[in-house]
């Protein structure tokens, strides 16, 4: 049997993408971290990990894979993920009534934060 150990994330600055996930996720580094690597886990017990690691790969506007952010606090956590250095992305995707709202990392990959309170 498997299960997802971590998801890997590439990063122009692992540094720079370390700092905003581990303040976004409250998460920390399993061990010392390197300009090219490092692993994030949850701080508080078991969690998928995050890696980072350097890449030059361009971002990709509609991504095959990101990470969807579930909350009970959509906006405060959107405008908590902003202050530390997402972005919001003008996502002509939305379907109407979308329980999701689009954001972009340091690094310019694309996330979402989803209302778990939605109906619908």
């Amino acid at each position: 049997m498997v299960h997802i150990g971590t998801v890997v994330m590439g990063a122009s600055d692992v540094a720079r993408a370390a700092a905003f996930w581990k303040a976004a996720l409250t998460y920390t580094e399993r061990e010392p971290g390197t300009d090219d690597w490092v692993v994030l886990v949850p701080v508080d017990g078991p969690g998928v990990g995050l890696s980072l690691g350097r890449s030059a790969s361009p971002v990709q506007e509609v991504p095959r894979v990101h990470l969807d952010l579930y909350s009970d606090t959509q906006e405060a956590e959107v405008e908590r993920l902003v202050a530390l250095g997402a972005e919001r992305v003008a996502w002509e995707l939305y379907p109407p009534d979308a329980d999701f709202v689009v954001l972009v990392d340091t690094e310019g990959n694309r996330f979402c934060v989803i209302d778990t309170t939605h109906d619908g």
